[in-house]
């Protein structure tokens, strides 16, 4: 660690410093881009931890929503017709692909292909 890292941890906020972790993760998963960069109508591969999970249904219609964070910002992952999937809870490491779409200004995969991947700690 640099002397210039040590003393950006010693001074920053304990949330800045889990953003800066969690982006340093993202950027070493093999093909995932930034969740900041994703553009609108594009596909992308993205990388993070989920901060919720939530039953949220749409029009009559059963809907896992989850929220992925990656160190600079979040994006939203809905599986229609999916009222829980096994392993998507909050705290987990999520790589997720798919088209994304901008919903009420929030970058939104609609039934995302994903990979689980290792808690913190694991």
């Amino acid at each position: 660690m640099s002397l210039r890292d040590a003393l950006h941890k010693a001074v920053a906020s304990q949330e800045q410093v889990e953003a800066d972790e969690e982006r340093e993760h993202a950027l070493r998963s093999t093909g995932c881009v930034p969740v900041a960069s994703v553009a609108d109508r594009r596909r992308a591969s993205v990388s993070g931890v989920l901060r919720s999970v939530t039953l949220r249904p749409r029009e009559g219609v059963p809907a896992l929503e989850a929220e992925l964070y990656d160190g600079s910002g979040t994006v939203d992952l809905v599986w229609l017709g999916r009222r829980s999937i096994g392993g998507v809870e909050p705290g987990r490491r999520l790589r997720a692909e798919g088209l994304v779409c901008s919903l009420e200004g929030r970058p939104t995969i609609y039934n995302p292909r994903y990979e689980l991947r290792p808690r913190s700690g694991e």
